[in-house]
């Protein structure tokens, strides 16, 4: 037994911890409330612009909008706004246990990726309690109206 104590001996206590990883504590606790307030931001303009149409599964893809400009520009805007969702999902990931609307922001990520079976993922996260609810919500406030599922 004696040998158990004298191994965890190295480990530091709670405060010794918190000392040392000053720094790191902060730059966490400035990306969580940077992420919050983005969330707040981002997340309401990306549900505004969605059409009332988009769960359905009749609906058309979508027209690209970088159809016809330099390869470069389209592999560009292609990347960033992958970059983008991801940076949402990760932010919708954090948001589950920190202040946000985590699985709304997940879903607004998962709605700008491009990825095989992102509708199936769709359609699972909006179907979760509270969450279409809180999106006509947030469309319902900015005159806008209210998504349409599949039956």
């Amino acid at each position: 037994m004696n040998t158990i104590w004298t191994n965890l001996a190295f480990i530091p206590t709670n405060k010794e911890w918190l000392q040392e990883h000053q720094t790191l504590l902060v730059w966490l606790g400035s990306a969580s409330i940077a992420t919050f307030f983005l969330g707040l931001i981002i997340t309401p303009l990306i549900v505004i612009q969605m059409s009332e149409d988009y769960f359905l599964t009749d609906r058309q893809a979508p027209e690209d909008s970088f159809k016809g400009k330099h390869p470069f520009i389209r592999w560009f805007a292609l990347i960033l706004k992958n970059l983008l969702g991801f940076l949402l999902v990760l932010a919708g990931i954090a948001m589950l246990a920190l202040p946000g609307q985590g699985i709304l922001t997940i879903l607004l990520g998962l709605v700008v990726m491009n990825f095989p079976g992102k509708r199936r993922l769709e359609l699972r996260l909006i179907r979760v309690p509270g969450v279409l609810r809180s999106i006509n919500w947030i469309r319902t406030k900015a005159n806008h109206k209210p998504l349409k599922l599949p039956a």
